[in-house]
């Protein structure tokens, strides 16, 4: 299916390049949004000023620059850019740009590999980037919408730096679209009023505005709200992926669950997923859930939690609602007990205050006579359920009592 705009670039501007590819910067200057990693003494700049590329794996949502910056920093370098889709690209793709850089080894250029969706590579497509990575033949950058730390290797992504990519603000949105419409030539065919509904509708995504703004401006001479609702197809959204309310909802979500209120959960869930919201987040919130709020008051919790969250990965939307509407019934009739959670932040706490304690000696290994003879492990036998009446815990701590039996809040 062809989206809005596609359709309009087939049937009007098929000879056109699209408002947002014509506005897409060209040097790190002219990136809008992005203080965080741009700048004096931030990591994109420092990677250009000191001339050395590195592995890079952009992580944010749609629409906020991750292709851009890639390219810019390709630009920068003088480096032989290739860009691939992990959505397209099968093995063949892979191996032609290894023989690719190996040429441009020879001839002294470095070859920057550009993969889009990395997510979507299975561990295999993954791993066989890997040696090459490894050896400086490519030096990669990746984007992705999801979490890499859940999504690519840890090989790979200990060998590369995770470079967050925010949502745009409404002011940088705007700043964006003020710059298309000076260059266009078309500042005065725009309302205020028009301007700022764009901006609002894009939901921090640069791409989306300047389509909503391209397909405006073709429909009406003199741009209004009500056109700009037209061209974007869509009402003013009330939820918003990276602000205040994706937040206040999963907060609402968790807290109704919390409270045992089945109809309040089930209401959030259903605003989140009417919204767009990655249903793997709202399945992984609940696997935390199960355990921090649930935990031994239900010990088949966590086991639910964890199969709707693979089933969410193997069957997809819409279908997927099924499954987290069934947890989460679950979880808020569930009774509740915070025992092992309370338990575990007080060993957290305990560990680090006194993490240069001895362990008791006959708790120790001994795998050596000398370590025999001085005690080590001294009185243990491998049986199950063996106990020796001694205190197991460092002697400084020997008293304390961390997890409370019995405990259901």
């Amino acid at each position: 299916m062809f989206g809005k705009n596609t359709i309009y670039y087939i049937i009007y501007g098929m000879n056109r390049i699209p408002l947002a590819e014509r506005m897409r910067p060209q040097k790190l200057s002219e990136v809008v949004g992005q203080d965080e990693i741009i700048g004096d003494g931030k990591i994109l700049t420092e990677i250009v000023r000191k001339g050395e590329p590195v592995n890079l794996i952009f992580w944010g949502p749609p629409g906020t620059g991750k292709t851009t910056l890639a390219r810019i920093l390709a630009k920068e370098f003088k480096a032989d850019f290739v860009e691939i889709s992990a959505v397209t690209a099968g093995k063949k793709d892979v191996e032609a740009v290894v023989e690719r850089a190996k040429i441009n080894w020879n001839l002294k250029t470095r070859t920057i590999l550009f993969v889009d969706e990395i997510h979507r590579f299975n561990k295999a497509q993954q791993d066989a980037f890997l040696p090459h990575v490894e050896s400086g033949l490519i030096t990669l950058i990746g984007a992705t919408t999801e979490n890499p730390s859940f999504e690519v290797i840890s090989p790979l992504l200990s060998r590369s730096r995770v470079v967050v990519i925010s949502a745009l603000s409404k002011e940088a949105i705007l700043q964006v679209l003020k710059r298309a419409l000076k260059a266009e030539k078309a500042t005065k065919r725009v309302t205020k009023k028009a301007l700022d509904l764009i901006a609002e509708l894009s939901g921090g995504d640069a791409r989306s505005a300047l389509g909503d703004l391209e397909l405006a401006l073709s429909l009406a001479e003199k741009v209004d709200e009500k056109v700009v609702e037209e061209a974007a197809g869509r009402k003013m959204p009330g939820y918003d992926k990276k602000g205040d309310n994706h937040y206040d909802t999963i907060s609402a979500f968790i807290k109704s669950m919390r409270g045992s209120d089945v109809d309040a959960a089930l209401y959030y869930l259903a605003r989140m997923v009417e919204a767009g919201e990655d249903p793997k987040f709202i399945a992984r919130r609940m696997v935390i859930f199960a355990s921090e709020d649930i935990g031994l008051a239900g010990n088949g919790a966590l086991s639910l939690a964890t199969a709707c969250f693979q089933a969410v990965e193997r069957v997809g939307m819409p279908e997927s609602g099924l499954m987290l509407a069934h947890t989460c019934v679950a979880l808020a009739l569930s009774k509740k007990s915070r025992a092992t959670t309370d338990a575990w932040y007080k060993a957290l706490d305990l560990a680090r205050k006194t993490r240069g304690e001895p362990v008791p000696v006959w708790l120790r290994n001994a795998p050596t006579k000398l370590m025999k003879d001085l005690g080590y492990g001294k009185g243990q036998k491998w049986e199950a359920g063996f106990h020796l009446d001694k205190n197991y815990l460092p002697d400084s701590i020997k008293d304390e009592k961390i997890f409370k039996s019995g405990a259901s809040d």
